[in-house]
């Protein structure tokens, strides 16, 4: 089989590949296995991630902590109070890792004040509205309300300085618990526009823009942050964090992600979610 360009049907397969957590290499194995040529399927995937019938791009900022304009010093960069390094920075998918963002007696309170209120995480309904356990989703967690506590409020204002993006436009800090056995499978962030209960979702402060992970902890073994299509593994290192943005709730932002498996040890994360408006 030969593409000249991106038909409905196979936009439609491939969204439906990307959601369900395929990487790019499980759904070019698909369409081997269904009679397409390698070269073909490859072209046809780089035209899906390009195609002009995708949604826009919004015209609004993004949220990025490295602005030219702004941040001079590409290898570190001003979060308000200290000095944060960039040790790795992507373009597309859009992913900048930190070091430095949490001092380690900042992770050692957060998750003192935050142990006792763990329960197991939840995630959004597959198809109705309202939350669920899902067995891909393996952790405890808890929330904060905005500018809860000193430590949250500190945390919120560094981010504010290194994003440049309004604390009021960002949902309340959420950690979380994996222990040995844990994972968390591959996952968008953003709210499926499909999902039944995306629209009333979306009246608290729009859509989610980018994410902040925050590692509390290292690792003893596994429960690295994964992007299964740019092939990439982040090492969880207490202090570090990951940023990562998608412009458009779609699954050519490149921004498939899960928690991979803790084989040893515990794992604790703080994440922040940066929405278009304001949270409330």
């Amino acid at each position: 089989m030969s593409v000249d360009g991106i038909t409905a049907e196979l936009r439609h397969w491939l969204t439906q590949q990307a959601e369900a957590g395929q990487s790019d290499a499980q759904s070019i194995t698909a369409m081997l296995a269904s009679g397409w040529d390698q070269e073909d399927a490859l072209q046809a995937l780089q035209l899906f991630k390009t195609d002009e019938a995708l949604p826009a791009a919004r015209l609004q900022e993004i949220p990025d902590p490295i602005r030219p304009d702004a941040q001079p010093c590409a290898g570190t960069l001003w979060a308000g109070d200290r000095e944060v390094r960039v040790l790795l920075s992507m373009r597309s998918p859009r992913i900048v890792v930190l070091g430095g963002l949490l001092s380690d007696e900042e992770c050692d309170a957060l998750i003192a004040t935050s142990a006792l209120r763990m329960v197991r995480s939840e995630t959004i309904a597959s198809h109705s509205e309202g939350v669920e356990f899902n067995p891909a989703r393996t952790s405890d967690g808890m929330f904060y309300a905005r500018g809860e506590n000193e430590i949250v409020q500190r945390i919120e204002a560094r981010l504010e300085a290194l994003l440049a993006w309004p604390i009021e436009h960002g949902e309340g800090l959420q950690v979380l618990h994996y222990r040995a056995g844990a994972e968390y499978q591959p996952h968008f962030d953003y709210f499926n526009p499909e999902h039944p209960a995306t629209s009333e979702i979306l009246q608290r402060g729009g859509q989610r823009l980018a994410t902040v992970v925050m590692y509390l902890s290292s690792v003893t073994a596994g429960g690295a942050t994964i992007f299964p299509d740019a092939g990439l593994e982040i090492i969880p290192v207490k202090g570090n964090a990951v940023f990562f943005s998608y412009d458009r709730p779609h699954p050519a932002t490149g921004t498939l992600h899960g928690g991979a498996l803790v084989l040893a040890g515990h794992k604790w994360v703080a994440t922040k979610w940066l929405r278009e408006g304001q949270f409330d």
